[in-house]
């Protein structure tokens, strides 16, 4: 596998002669829905059996050998000529094959994905968790419409389906309220659990997800006293705990979003825990990457200081932004799906450009009326990345927000990097 950045005059025919492949598989690897309209800058992968890597600043073959989990003398014997004392930026070298071991995968999605997407996902996945049911202020749930699908799906294709409940209230929004009346009472984490149990044991799920976010800093201590309860429900059963957590990189790192959550309880008690490390490009902020590598490893590195490395899931977003530009406050961008980007890029003529401290891809465009707006998306460098970071910090995988639109260069790099393990 090689990822290749496309250039001026390049086609998917010239790229495919130039590594001696099929053109076919060019365009199965990424998905290429219009494979005659490439765009300067764009990734591809390339199904090769060696890989390239492009020397960046400081880069020396131990440093490149120890970054990818390969032996030094495996990487001189394929780049036999290279001078080890003598590498300069933007040289290329070769990789043999590589492999990440085992990982486990989760994807969340809506009752919504198609059966297209899903059935492609679950090729690649460990568990699947559906978004998501309600909980209510007196510990009531309000259960998923329509995900009766997705968990039979899941279960016949060996993957664990897992219920997701949120503390989201009736405007669509999380609620801090809810969480701090459900938390702090007992009795209504009592109610929850048991109402969670009945609608798991009737719709098959196998793990509760739960995602409780705007926790405030009085109902952290609650937040905890439900897991452990949480814990010893779900293995009664034989079923998964795992929680979805805000990105923080201290204990007491200020501010609503960070407030509730306890990374050593959470690690104690949940079985498998995902970082939802995205969004620092956001909505409704100003441009930027939504989840730079250089952000991504400040987040991993307090993780894995308080929760143990095998329980720990990388997020991993699955979208992108445009945003209007110059931006202004109380401006919200549009998502962007990561394959639909450079179909963005290629109708206005835009080059991809890559920000080597986030590695992430980026571009700028005119609407037609020229209204000038930017896009920072996911593409096969930033999410390999991603996944160099995952393999160097020795935890269990990823989870993407979410499987429910095509992402086909994630998948082939799936194939290629990781053999994912069921549970």
């Amino acid at each position: 596998m090689t990822i290749h950045t496309v250039r001026q005059g390049d086609t998917v025919y010239q790229i495919a002669r130039q590594y001696a492949v099929l053109p076919a598989a060019i365009v199965r690897a990424n998905g290429l829905q219009d494979a005659d309209r490439l765009v300067v800058g764009q990734a591809l992968i390339v199904p090769t059996p060696l890989m390239s890597y492009v020397v960046r600043a400081g880069d020396t073959l131990y440093k490149i050998a120890q970054r990818f989990g390969l032996a030094l003398q495996s990487l001189l014997g394929v780049n036999l000529g290279v001078n080890p004392e003598r590498l300069h930026i933007g040289q290329v070298i070769r990789l043999p094959r590589l492999s990440f071991g085992n990982a486990i995968v989760n994807g969340y999605c809506y009752p919504t994905i198609s059966d297209d997407n899903l059935t492609e996902a679950l090729k690649h996945l460990s568990f699947v968790s559906v978004f998501s049911a309600h909980v209510r202020a007196d510990g009531g749930l309000t259960a998923m419409q329509g995900d009766t699908r997705v968990v039979q799906r899941a279960k016949a294709a060996g993957v664990r389906p897992h219920m997701v409940i949120a503390n989201i209230g009736e405007d669509g929004s999380f609620s801090s309220d809810i969480a701090r009346s459900v938390l702090n009472n007992p009795a209504y984490q009592e109610r929850l659990l048991r109402q969670c149990v009945v609608v798991m044991r009737e719709k098959g799920y196998t793990g509760l997800d739960v995602d409780f976010e705007y926790v405030p800093a009085d109902a952290k201590e609650g937040l905890n006293a439900f897991l452990a309860r949480a814990r010893s429900w779900m293995h009664d059963e034989g079923w998964l705990l795992c929680s979805a957590i805000e990105s923080k990189t201290s204990d007491n790192q200020p501010g609503l979003l960070y407030a509730g959550f306890d990374f050593t309880a959470q690690g104690k008690y949940n079985d498998y825990v995902t970082l939802m490390t995205y969004d620092w490009g956001y909505i409704s902020g100003p441009p930027g990457p939504v989840a730079p590598v250089n952000e991504v490893r400040k987040v991993l590195e307090y993780a894995v200081s308080r929760i143990p490395r095998d329980k720990i899931l990388m997020g991993v977003p699955a979208y992108g932004y445009d945003w209007k530009i110059p931006w202004q406050q109380g401006t919200t961008a549009t998502v962007v799906q990561s394959g639909g980007a450079v179909s963005i890029a290629a109708r206005n003529g835009a080059n991809i450009e890559f920000d080597e401290r986030a590695q992430t891809p980026f571009f700028r465009y005119r609407e037609p009326g020229g209204q000038r707006r930017e896009v920072w998306f996911e593409d096969a460098r930033s999410l390999l990345a991603k996944y160099e970071l995952v393999r160097e910090m020795g935890i269990a995988g990823v989870s993407y927000w979410t499987v429910n639109n095509p992402f086909p260069q994630n998948w082939t790099l799936i194939d290629n990097l990781w053999r994912v393990r069921r549970v």
